[in-house]
């Protein structure tokens, strides 16, 4: 089972979210095969604890926003590594340290990589 088209709606809106404060290696995974409850989990990163909440706040409220439902999220007193879960969506927004020492990357290298579609920086 593959990621459904809603769940690819949700990770435009919350990747333009994140990359709107700066977030910094983007990826998205797609763990409908292993996780029959998630579609995708998009990763990202933080320069630093304010920034991890500012990103979070950020892809929370454009999901709120849009209509979609948070079930649950956990991190954001010591922004380290914030998890939003939207059920189909779940975004692991991660200080940089934490990005590396828990490397989901590497947990979830079986799944496939969505692409996420964010413009490009003028050069």
């Amino acid at each position: 089972m593959a990621a459904t088209d809603s769940s690819r709606t949700m990770l435009d809106i919350a990747a333009h979210a994140a990359d709107s404060k700066g977030a910094e290696d983007l990826i998205a995974l797609d763990v409908s095969q292993p996780l029959p409850l998630v579609d995708i989990f998009l990763l990202a990163t933080g320069r630093n604890e304010r920034n991890v909440a500012a990103i979070a706040d950020e892809v929370e409220a454009k999901l709120l926003e849009a209509g979609h439902k948070r079930l649950r999220r956990e991190g954001r007193a010591e922004s380290r590594w914030i998890l939003l879960d939207f059920g189909d969506l779940v975004v692991h927004v991660f200080h940089e340290q934490e990005r590396v020492y828990y490397g989901l990357e590497r947990l979830w290298k079986d799944c496939p990589l969505v692409p996420i579609d964010l413009p490009t920086p003028a050069e």
